[in-house]
């Protein structure tokens, strides 16, 4: 009998926090669901400790190395319900994220994705929550305007989300050939010609591990300026994707300075509108290459005596 989700787990070295994921995703309070792990050619032990959970539920494939986008589409097409839920090998799921994507989906049937609210979870004991542009809590419907609404924090976050297998029948998938912002760029696909539902009920943390807290700097910039291209054509006819796009233009754009790539600097902000980024914003960019270095250090700082500080707020 078809499930009404599978779950679609990505894997890559994750040993150290794989077994945590899929307990949290066997201990869903809805539980007709099947599991889709994919190990993408991983180096370390987790295939083994994949391997040690026996739950018929589970299913493993392992894959030679091709990047996380391969991974998760080759996943998907193995997906036998009509719904999937994706998730990383090192995010938690609450007991109730899958009956609440499902609460999601039988309210509104025509949505091309779904997605409930989650935590920042740092050091594995302290938590930020996200902010959203429009959308008070509680909040249970439709989001007006999905572009707007994610310029500070995005309302869609790869393991809090759940897609229509018709869509990815229609080829609304990772694209492969993006090794940075394949998960942005598909949700922007999907956004600019489908609805989007969305619960501001927590039912994920995404987990940001101590040894870089995802503050580290992404080393893949001419990527991601190959992906924000992708969506120039659509910008001009869709202002709020326009400043979405800006306002990661302009994090790029700040994390080229601070690596000291400043051709990939000077292309982003050519192509930003600065009326769409904010006064602290525009401060902030134009410091010297080793003020922002400092501020980095001081934001870590920050983080780590549990004071979260972001300039986009």
């Amino acid at each position: 009998m078809k499930p009404y989700f599978s779950v679609v787990i990505s894997v890559y070295n994750k040993s150290h926090f794989v077994a945590q994921t899929l307990d949290s995703i066997l201990n869903q309070d809805f539980t007709d669901f099947e599991v889709i792990i994919v190990d993408d050619g991983s180096t370390d032990n987790s295939l083994e400790v994949l391997n040690s959970f026996t739950d018929d539920k589970i299913s493993i494939y392992p894959t030679k190395n091709q990047g996380v986008s391969a991974a998760r589409n080759f996943g998907m097409h193995k997906a036998k319900a009509n719904f999937i839920a994706l998730s990383d090998g090192d995010d938690i799921w609450l007991t109730n994220h899958l009956s609440e994507l499902k609460r999601l989906i039988e309210s509104f049937p025509n949505c091309g994705i779904y997605a409930s609210s989650y935590q920042k979870m740092f050091f594995n004991d302290y938590t930020t929550q996200p902010k959203f542009l429009e959308v008070d809590h509680p909040f249970f419907g439709i989001v007006k305007d999905y572009f707007k609404t994610s310029i500070i924090d995005d309302i869609l976050w790869t393991s809090a989300v759940a897609i229509p297998k018709e869509l990815i029948d229609q080829n609304y998938i990772f694209d492969e050939d993006l090794g940075c912002g394949e998960d942005t760029d598909l949700w922007i696909n999907i956004a600019k010609n489908f609805e989007v539902a969305f619960s501001s009920k927590i039912t994920a943390h995404k987990m940001m591990h101590a040894k870089d807290n995802h503050l580290s700097l992404t080393k893949n910039i001419p990527e991601l300026i190959t992906m924000l291209n992708k969506h120039k054509e659509d910008e001009k006819r869709n202002s709020s994707l326009k400043v979405y796009l800006d306002q990661n233009r302009y994090m790029t754009a700040l994390e080229s300075k601070i690596l000291g790539d400043f051709k990939s600097y000077n292309l982003l902000k050519k192509d930003i509108n600065f009326s769409n980024i904010n006064s602290k914003l525009k401060i902030l960019l134009k410091l010297p290459r080793p003020v922002l270095i400092t501020l980095k250090k001081v934001k870590f700082w920050l983080l780590k005596k549990r004071l979260y500080k972001s300039p986009y707020r």
